[in-house]
């Protein structure tokens, strides 16, 4: 989850991942219900005019959903359906209604702008979060159900952006090149000597002035710094990916305040 020379200005569109995708993780457990030997299956008339079968597996109706031939009134009444069952009767459902957004949250997130330095891995997770959230709130009766969770996301994904591109804007001057370099994912500088070696010495120096924890140091170290996916740390710790990148966000906002306070006491 490139790097520029002013890491607080750059805008690149989100196309980086860092090894993990939650976008690709959830398509796997989708793509399961589909093979596994009673496949998941809905009726064929909720996305066909004139069905040659009864029912489809899953992903044949979201291929479908996204076919331009497929009515609007075949979609409308196909994700009403996904939705009622979804808030009725919970898992798989749950999976099934949030998988079936993934080809227009791909769309959506290949389109934004964001600050070079927020992983993709983080704003699929947000995406995702939200319309999970959405799924049960919203009305499944509504004309058009599938916006509302669209929106949803695009909200989520917005603010979460926005937020970002605030708090890079407040690293300005040497701190925001010391800061850069540990948001930048994939930088492989393991030795302290080697160049791109002084983000180690940062993090140390927080470390020892208890601006940050051990733990929070090694959190942005084998993430940002060698590359490791979030959810192998989340496996490892015993809590969720999401709860990681929020944790890794607030110690390195802890860590800016400090490089911006040396700064001006240099």
């Amino acid at each position: 989850m490139s790097h520029a020379p002013h890491p607080a200005n750059s805008r690149i569109a989100c196309t980086r991942t860092a090894g993990h995708s939650p976008l690709q993780t959830l398509e796997e457990s989708f793509l399961a219900l589909c093979t596994a030997p009673q496949p998941l299956t809905l009726p064929a008339y909720l996305v066909c005019e004139e069905p040659e079968q009864q029912a489809l597996p899953v992903d044949q109706v979201r291929t479908r959903l996204a076919h331009s031939a497929t009515s609007p009134t075949l979609r409308e009444q196909t994700w009403r359906e996904v939705v009622r069952r979804a808030q009725q009767l919970g898992e798989p459902w749950d999976t099934v209604a949030v998988a079936m957004t993934v080809p227009v949250l791909r769309r959506m997130l290949a389109r934004l702008a964001c600050p070079a330095h927020l992983e993709r891995a983080e704003i699929e997770q947000e995406a995702l979060a939200a319309v999970a959230s959405a799924l049960p709130l919203v009305d499944a009766n509504a004309v058009d159900v599938a916006r509302e969770l669209f929106a949803a996301a695009d909200r989520a994904v917005h603010r979460l952006v926005h937020a970002a591109r605030r708090r890079t804007q407040r690293e300005t001057g040497p701190q925001a090149v010391h800061l850069g370099r540990l948001a930048q994912s994939g930088c492989q500088a393991t030795d302290p000597g080697a160049e791109g070696g002084d983000e180690y010495t940062v993090l140390a120096r927080a470390v020892r002035a208890r601006v940050v924890g051990i733990d929070e140091a090694q959190l942005i170290a084998r993430t940002r710094l060698e590359g490791e996916p979030m959810q192998r740390l989340a496996v490892e710790r015993g809590v969720s990916a999401r709860q990681l990148y929020r944790h890794r966000a607030a110690a390195e906002q802890h860590l800016a305040a400090y490089l911006h306070h040396q700064q001006r006491e240099q």
